[in-house]
């Protein structure tokens, strides 16, 4: 089992910065990609950002000038700066982590517990 602990979140003001930040811990060979996800209220979840093991970044449209997704190997985390936050940003956000077992070689997705981000208008 992987465990996924999720820091960070909170209210801020419009164009304020929040920054996440989620560690994995378990029985871990390798992570491959992670990533940022969320819901806002009546909507489905949405890929915010992505990061490969090389480092290859992917954001979603509305993140990609804003927020800034990385990851700290020792430390098995994946962080995720947003800045100019718009109320529109307002949602519960999840990371995503897709960690490959000592004992097998396809990797599995694990979630975090969620954190709320509220940016006011």
């Amino acid at each position: 089992q992987v465990q996924l602990v999720q820091r960070g979140g909170g209210s801020v003001q419009f164009g304020g910065s929040v920054k996440l930040s989620c560690a994995a811990s378990g029985d871990i060979r390798r992570i491959n990609d992670m990533g940022w996800y969320r819901e806002a209220p009546g909507k489905q979840r949405e890929m915010v950002a992505t990061i490969t093991s090389s480092l290859i970044t992917t954001y979603s449209d509305s993140a990609k000038d804003r927020f800034t997704i990385s990851r700290d190997n020792t430390k098995n985390t994946v962080y995720l700066q947003m800045d100019n936050l718009k109320p529109e940003d307002t949602a519960v956000y999840y990371c995503k982590v897709d960690s490959i077992p000592p004992w097998g070689i396809t990797p599995r997705d694990y979630w975090g517990q969620g954190t709320q981000v509220n940016v006011a208008s």
